[in-house]
């Protein structure tokens, strides 16, 4: 069984715990701006279609039900500017996260295939390429690769750690180089509707993909957008020929949504009001903790999307996190999403408004 687990680097995550055991002896608590997870209510109507679905004695179906894909269609539609969507263009998937992991196994890869993907990235990228066995491969310009071999190539804008939008130019430069050589492209857009000082723009809007989704899916979840990391609530949309032969897998696998959920992510993809709000809320909360790490000595670099601050002075990312876990706030060093990261900390603005002004507080002193 210690076979594949050989595979995988240690799990990041382990490491921060003598950290957050010294934060959280700080008088009046830890404040955990380490993990960038949704603090905030589940909306009412979500919650209340999710009630009103949760009479649901069978079994749900792994491509979801048609009103699942309207909404799905309608949204990336009405929000991507994507044109000509239909319900093969579209896949639900128990979260983001699952997909990113098993991707790679999902498309038959292995040994001798290569996967690419940033330099400074979410790590599961790496963790998908390794549990299939093959070689994962990072980059600065993804068309600077080398084509040879490489069957899977991700994009990630907004970006994770960095919060790195990409251009309309960069994306359509990269959806043209995948497509020359045959590279399937993979775009993790999940952070879409949280730009700050940029737009940050889908590879199906017309202006990246020509109106043509042949190699391309795009990767959404409704765990930031929505409050709800807790549902596992997250889809895919692009390339109808890639996304059939997923949900054909996908279907031996039972990898489904349960119909509650299916039904809360109707409701969900269906309001923009909630979204409005929920912007806010991040909004203060990014301006106030910005503020207090700038006058704290911090630069911030990118950060023109997502629920992130990528922050450095200029020493050891663990050196920084020790300091501020000394101050009870506890944040997640850069080195987690790749040795490029080794100068820098990942602050999350998605804690309380209350414990977010406690970090500000505690950056002050």
């Amino acid at each position: 069984m210690g076979t594949v687990s050989s595979r995988l680097p240690v799990f990041p995550w382990d490491r921060l715990e003598p950290y957050k055991t010294t934060a959280a002896a700080y008088a009046d608590g830890i404040v955990d701006l380490s993990v960038g997870t949704p603090v905030d209510p589940v909306p009412a109507l979500v919650r209340k279609a999710l009630t009103d679905a949760a009479d649901s004695p069978g079994y749900p179906t792994v491509w979801g039900t048609a009103a699942l894909r309207d909404a799905i269609t309608g949204w990336a539609g009405e929000r991507l500017g994507a044109t000509g969507l239909d319900h093969a263009n579209v896949l639900p998937v128990v979260g983001s996260k699952e997909l990113v992991a098993w991707l790679p196994t999902q498309l038959g890869l292995g040994t001798g295939d290569r996967v690419a993907y940033p330099r400074l990235a979410y790590p599961t990228y790496e963790v998908g390429a390794r549990l299939a066995g093959a070689e994962p491969v990072v980059y600065d310009d993804p068309w600077e690769l080398d084509p040879a071999g490489l069957k899977l190539l991700w994009l990630n804008s907004p970006s994770n750690p960095t919060g790195r939008v990409l251009s309309t130019a960069e994306l359509r430069r990269t959806v043209a180089w995948a497509r020359e050589h045959g590279v399937l492209l993979f775009s993790d857009e999940c952070y879409i509707e949280l730009g700050w000082e940029a737009d940050p723009v889908s590879v199906l809007h017309p202006d990246v993909c020509g109106g043509s989704y042949d190699g391309i899916v795009a990767v959404h979840s409704l765990s930031k957008r929505s409050n709800l990391a807790g549902y596992r609530a997250a889809f895919l949309v692009g390339d109808a020929a890639v996304l059939g032969e997923l949900l054909l897998i996908r279907k031996h696998g039972g990898m489904m949504i349960p119909a509650p959920v299916q039904a809360a992510t109707v409701a969900a993809l269906g309001d923009t009001e909630h979204v409005g709000e929920q912007r806010e809320r991040y909004a203060r909360r990014r301006t106030a903790l910005r503020e207090a790490l700038e006058a704290a000595g911090f630069r911030v670099e990118h950060s023109e999307a997502s629920l992130y601050l990528w922050a450095t002075r200029d020493e050891s990312c663990w050196d920084t996190v020790a300091d501020l876990a000394k101050r009870g706030v506890l944040v997640a060093p850069g080195d987690f999403y790749g040795s490029a990261g080794d100068r820098f900390v990942r602050v999350a603005f998605t804690a309380t408004d209350e414990r977010v002004d406690e970090a500000v507080r505690r950056l002050a002193q």
